[in-house]
């Protein structure tokens, strides 16, 4: 057991959702493993079942051994002390893509699955990255970006939210991932997550992540980002970097703007891109 031990436990409230089951649900609960918000498992969660890729250097080569549906979800994405919330997402949506291919990079340092007709391009490292960084796009087969994996990452600097700026948020859907991270006060067992925070509309974001989002289920960013292991850099899978509450004038895409959180959650629970989203970065293997 890796979570701070919560002692304090305040209830939340947080919007009731009309979908065939209750995906969200505003309740009081209090977390003994980890430090806030997290999902409830259901039966099938099955982590980062796939193998690590074989192909050659910047290939990609069909998938084998792999699970035909897309995990559901299960407890543990959370913002630290104080109430923690819980939400019941009801049957996993199934990936839809047939047949899938394995991406490897040339020097066989990461790997993940994706579907045969999507494209996953190594590109150049963002300025300031370890000199061992990656870092691959995915398009889907129009072309349309679908996530980015970096590797390599400098050591982000902790979240600025001063007070009163952070904005309500929820877990949609929160799977464990294995693969190489750091432990500290601030951090999870790493997940493949979907979130969303409350602005002017609902903004989602798929990703991975091992850090502590938050407080009492409020937060001011939400980072798609794991802390690697000392030396080796942080590790980005999903379709941005961090979200927020964006301001009317900002550029919300790549992330997801909804009316309202059913929309959002029901992309989550029912939307075949999701479910092969989250096959997708629930293979990702690092070898650091």
């Amino acid at each position: 057991m890796k979570g701070i031990l919560n002692l304090r436990c305040g209830p939340m409230r947080l919007a009731a959702l009309a979908l065939t089951v209750t995906v969200l649900a505003g309740t009081a609960a209090c977390s003994a493993e980890y430090k806030g918000p997290q999902v409830t498992p259901t039966a099938g969660s099955q982590p980062n079942s796939s193998e690590s890729g074989t192909g050659t250097p910047e290939s990609t080569t069909p998938a084998t051994g792999s699970a035909a549906g897309s995990p559901s979800a299960a407890p543990g994405e959370t913002t630290g002390a104080g109430g923690s919330s819980s939400a019941s997402p009801g049957p996993s949506p199934v990936a839809t893509a047939v047949p899938w291919k394995t991406y490897t990079d040339a020097a066989k340092t990461v790997s993940f699955e994706l579907p045969q007709e999507w494209i996953a391009q190594s590109v150049t490292p963002e300025a300031g990255a370890l000199a061992h960084a990656v870092k691959v796009e995915v398009k889907d087969a129009e072309g349309r970006y679908i996530a980015t994996l970096h590797t390599g990452l400098p050591t982000a600097a902790p979240v600025s939210c001063p007070a009163g700026q952070a904005r309500p948020y929820v877990v949609i859907s929160s799977v464990p991932l294995d693969i190489p991270h750091s432990d500290g006060q601030d951090t999870i067992d790493p997940r493949v997550v979907f979130r969303v925070v409350q602005g002017y509309k609902f903004f989602g974001s798929y990703g991975i992540t091992n850090m502590v989002a938050g407080v009492d289920g409020q937060s001011c960013e939400l980072r798609n980002r794991v802390q690697g292991p000392a030396g080796k850099g942080d590790i980005s899978f999903g379709d941005v970097p961090a979200i927020h509450a964006f301001a009317a004038d900002e550029k919300v895409a790549p992330a997801k703007a909804f009316d309202t959180l059913d929309l959002a959650a029901k992309y989550a629970v029912h939307g075949s891109e999701f479910a092969n989203v989250q096959r997708m970065l629930l293979s990702l293997k690092v070898n650091l």
